[in-house]
């Protein structure tokens, strides 16, 4: 009897556990910090932190342990946005991190995870996880080949034409390196990894040799193979706990046929400073200007609590252009993701609001889509399947001159480029050999992906797990009643299996028409009263584990703010760098970096790709990460 007992309270518990599951499609409010990739025709979001809606009843950050996608070749009525589903295989074994890296690579249909801040658990030892496309499962490719640690929010991009993936700087912390002790550290160092060999580079990042973070990278297709393009974040220029502002004016750019960094001066209407920002870059049909559109952003000071703005920088005339700016500062937030699809639109999603507690479209699912050449006559716009391509805005040509099809009279800065070498590089145009796939890749149009029913939707596992058990219980306790009747032993029923068999995904709710005007409109609660979101003044999520807050410097201030130790002849600047090994620690009481006998990496290498299967099984309940609110 009292095994038979035990039994029973499993079961219960495990229904609790199960009616507490949320379902991403429909109990959506909020999401960010979380990372993004385009494969084909899905776009794929990852990780980061959600709000379930009604927000005034779910007072925690949740950590997304889904992997989810829109389907880019949708646009469903009264919605207008790409269809989520959220069908796809991904177990507890795989982590769920916020301000990683998606490296997408579009010729072989797979994606790369790097990096990334890991919620009030330990981090994992560095091991790259990718994301098999194809076949709905996760691989492990084993740690990298080189020293290389882990880093959170630095500025990453994917090439999938050279099969190259980057990152510039980013967070050293106890939130993304295993071990790590003290404060959290920038890197200044360029991190390269080669797809098609599997291979890691660590390079050395711009000349001035500062840790960055939080700033935004993008590929333009100039020059021999193309150039890297970094601006924005913070610096951390004295190996401690002060960060200041990077001046939106300041532009890097990485050739990568030379290696070679340069700085560009860019002026006109220039962006006040901001972190954790979202950017995509497109380019008018004859190349003659890339145009680069950034949205919101983190800020500092007195504009602490971000924007709700959109920039173009436009290049190589390196002018700013402030192309819309809500009227009455509309919502800021920041740790959202921008996706350049189709060439001529930009897919917004997310964002964490530190001025209100509404919900972010839960009819779009927080996503908010920008006509980038005004195809539509309007910036914002429902998402359109007919805009394939981009044509160059007025706003840009006023500024560049020519005509929506390119034609730039301004090709070069108004005071000339900073080193004669960038001009020579804008004059060129990108030529890269066609990459071949690195494995068997099926015709698309003889298997065309199926996005109804691939699999079972976690409300219907959860429903079905609901109904197992209560199923269960009822014969459990039809066997209680068998006991006590005729007082004798008797065995315990046979478990009744969970039938996870192929069922349709979501069912499309429909909402009010809204109309894109704006990138919000009202849809979801609006009759909290009380604010959940984390404060305007609290440090960053990749922050927040430490107990350690950074220290901001008033960057209108002609004294630089002191620490509260003092640094005990802290390294160089170019001695931070992911690679270190073993890693830097913090020895209490000071600011230097001693040596810890810990080593990360070992001997351990993988010269070639090993894809151990990983993530294919149904989802198990886990408890969410959760951080709290402030009152």
């Amino acid at each position: 009897m009292g095994k038979m007992l035990r039994v029973l309270g499993f079961f219960l518990l495990f229904v609790g556990l199960s009616l507490q599951q949320k379902d991403p499609v429909k109990d959506f409010c909020r999401r960010f910090g979380h990372q993004t990739a385009v494969i084909d025709r899905k776009l794929y979001i990852d990780g980061g932190f959600v709000d379930w809606n009604p927000i005034s009843q779910n007072r925690n950050n949740y950590t997304n342990t889904w992997l989810v996608f829109q389907d880019l070749d949708s646009s469903p009525p009264s919605i207008e946005v790409p269809q989520l589903y959220a069908n796809l295989s991904k177990n507890a074994s795989i982590p769920s991190v916020s301000g990683g890296i998606l490296w997408q690579d579009d010729v072989n249909k797979r994606f790369y995870l790097y990096g990334g801040d890991y919620s009030n658990i330990s981090p994992n030892t560095p091991n790259l996880i990718s994301y098999d496309a194809l076949h709905d499962e996760w691989n492990s490719l084993g740690p990298p080949n080189k020293p290389i640690q882990s880093v959170s929010y630095g500025g990453g991009v994917a090439i999938s034409e050279l099969g190259q993936g980057y990152v510039l700087g980013g967070w050293l912390s106890n939130n993304s390196v295993p071990g790590w002790s003290g404060g959290p550290l920038a890197t200044n160092s360029l991190i390269k990894y080669d797809m098609n060999i599997n291979e890691w580079t660590n390079n050395t990042g711009p000349a001035d040799s500062i840790p960055r973070a939080e700033g935004v990278m993008v590929y333009v297709p100039a020059s021999d193979d193309g150039l890297l393009v970094y601006f924005g974040g913070v610096t951390a220029p004295f190996n401690n706990d002060t960060t200041l502002p990077a001046p939106m004016s300041l532009i890097h750019l990485y050739d990568i046929r030379s290696s070679k960094w340069y700085t560009q001066t860019a002026v006109g209407d220039v962006p006040l400073s901001r972190r954790k920002f979202c950017a995509g870059v497109v380019w008018a049909p004859d190349q003659s200007s890339y145009n680069i559109y950034l949205y919101g952003g983190m800020g500092f000071g007195a504009n602490a609590t971000g924007f709700d703005d959109v920039y173009i920088l436009s290049m190589p005339s390196f002018k700013w252009i402030r192309w819309w700016e809500s009227s009455d500062g509309g919502k800021p937030h920041h740790s959202l993701s921008c996706n350049v699809v189709g060439g001529g639109q930009m897919l917004i999603i997310g964002g964490t609001f530190p001025l209100t507690d509404d919900c972010d479209s839960p009819v779009t699912w927080g996503t908010h889509n920008l006509d980038l050449g005004k195809r539509s006559g309007k910036m914002w716009n429902d998402y359109s399947l007919n805009i394939t391509s981009y044509v160059v805005p007025p706003e840009v040509i006023s500024v560049v001159g020519g005509s929506s099809l390119g034609g730039a009279t301004a090709t070069a800065p108004s005071a000339g480029f900073d080193n004669g070498d960038l001009g020579v590089y804008f004059a060129q145009k990108a030529s890269v050999a066609v990459r071949s796939p690195t494995r068997a890749i099926p015709n698309p149009t003889s298997a065309p992906p199926n996005t109804g029913s691939p699999k079972l939707s976690t409300g219907a596992i959860v429903g079905i797990a609901i109904g197992g058990a209560l199923v269960l219980i009822a014969l459990l306790l039809a066997g209680c009643c068998f006991v006590r009747r005729h007082r004798k032993k008797n065995s315990q029923p046979p478990a009744a299996e969970v039938a996870y068999n192929p069922a349709p995904t979501y069912s499309q709710t429909q909402f009010t028409a809204h109309s894109p005007q704006t990138p919000y409109s009202d849809h979801g609660q609006h009759t909290q009263t009380h604010h959940y979101q984390l404060s305007a003044n609290e440090p960053p999520a990749e922050l927040s584990g430490n107990n350690y807050q950074l220290h901001q410097v008033d960057p209108k201030a002609n004294m630089i703010q002191q620490v509260h130790h003092t640094p005990h002849y802290p390294p160089s600047p170019h001695h931070i760098s992911p690679s270190l090994s073993p890693h830097p620690s913090f020895i209490a009481g000071t600011d230097s970096i001693g040596t810890n006998s810990h080593t990360l990496y070992g001997s351990q290498v993988s010269p070639t790709p090993t894809y151990s299967s990983l993530g294919r099984g149904t989802r198990k309940p886990v408890p969410a990460n959760q951080t709290y609110y402030s009152p």
